[in-house]
């Protein structure tokens, strides 16, 4: 999932505010445009003050409308909440170079480069969600994934498997989504990008040893 842009939460709330001054043009925001406006105010609530600051008082001031507004769309903070996340945690696509490994290094790399930020900033400003309603990191990013959609290591080793890398055999989920698995924890563990020498130790040294294939030779010590 791809963290569409970064904050420039001030800017943003300075020119919303120099609108309003300048004649009510927020005021007349409809449709997907007044949408749009509410989930970019609501993303800058939740960065800059966590869940606990996340209320409709704070996103409705920030995005220069009122509360029933935001009411009639989500009736219920945590929906607001969803769809706040949703729109900036969309999926990564995986690539397709015609090699089990090549796929599986680049889109961690790609995830590394486009999730970090997002991976740390959800895991530090929703723990109090995550610990008032019990639902874990994991579980948010499922409600948040497409249903029925493939994880990227499914489609990579499912495109492995037509090309003859790999056996149609059965193959644990765990198993099959373990590189990304591994790096979101590194990414948790440490708060910050992956290293690109561990991204390829996951692949060449854990995964596709699992996989019974073998990866590059690990480097000399």
């Amino acid at each position: 999932m791809n963290l569409k842009r970064e904050g420039n939460a001030g800017e943003r709330k300075a020119t919303g505010a120099a609108g309003r001054r300048a004649g009510g043009g927020a005021s007349r925001r409809r449709g997907a445009e007044l949408e749009e406006a509410i989930l970019d105010a609501a993303w800058d609530v939740l960065v800059e003050h966590g869940y606990p600051g996340f209320t409709y008082e704070a996103v409705a001031a920030r995005a220069g409308t009122s509360r029933p507004v935001l009411y009639r769309r989500w009736p219920q903070r945590d929906d607001l909440l969803l769809a706040t996340l949703a729109k900036y945690w969309q999926p990564i696509a995986a690539p397709d170079t015609g090699s089990l490994r090549d796929d599986a290094i680049g889109f961690l790399r790609d995830a590394n480069d486009l999730r970090a930020r997002m991976t740390t900033l959800v895991s530090v400003q929703l723990m109090n969600h995550f610990r008032d309603t019990g639902i874990s990191f994991s579980e948010l990013r499922d409600t948040l994934r497409t249903p029925g959609r493939a994880t990227a290591f499914e489609q990579i080793v499912a495109r492995a498997v037509e090309r003859g890398e790999l056996p149609d055999v059965p193959r644990s989920p765990r198993v099959v989504n373990l590189p990304l698995d591994l790096l979101r924890h590194d990414m948790l563990m440490t708060m910050r990008a992956v290293p690109d020498e561990s991204i390829v130790e996951i692949v060449d040294q854990v995964w596709l040893p699992l996989l019974g294939v073998p990866g590059a030779p690990a480097p000399p010590d």
